[in-house]
């Protein structure tokens, strides 16, 4: 995939995030791709990633996902993101997050994600939680 291809599906990934709607999150995953996140349990096939952006989404409704950036590294792409957002949902903390990941990409011959391994900060992302983000 070049450059300014590479640019527009995380683009357009990043809108998703943004859009409160997870399938369309899940769209951009091959009919069975996966999603792991923090070395936990990958989430295999359209269904369970809808499930995994869905718990995002649903303890964030004001969330905000933007691109700090995207490129190649070898037969990989490395999307880096920002998420900010209010632990508003359903027992939530009501606390403000601000959390920086990345997202390491093998992206499929029909040019959607068949694998994401995505990492961020669990032990910042849990305090956050608890005692909300500094500077927000």
């Amino acid at each position: 995939m070049d450059t300014a291809a590479l640019k527009d599906l995380a683009t357009r990934y990043t809108a998703a995030w943004c859009s409160q709607d997870a399938s369309s999150v899940a769209a951009f995953f091959a009919e069975d791709g996966s999603l792991t996140i923090n070395d936990g349990a990958p989430s295999v096939g359209r269904a369970a990633i809808t499930a995994a952006a869905q718990g995002f989404m649903t303890a964030f409704p004001d969330m905000v996902v933007t691109m700090d950036g995207v490129g190649a590294v070898g037969s990989h792409a490395i999307y880096r993101w920002t998420l900010t957002g209010t632990n508003t949902g359903p027992g939530g903390t009501g606390k403000p997050v601000r959390i920086s990941g990345f997202e390491v990409w093998t992206i499929g011959a029909d040019g959607l994600v068949a694998e994401s391994q995505g990492h961020f900060d669990e032990a910042e992302y849990q305090r956050q939680l608890a005692s909300g983000a500094m500077g927000r």
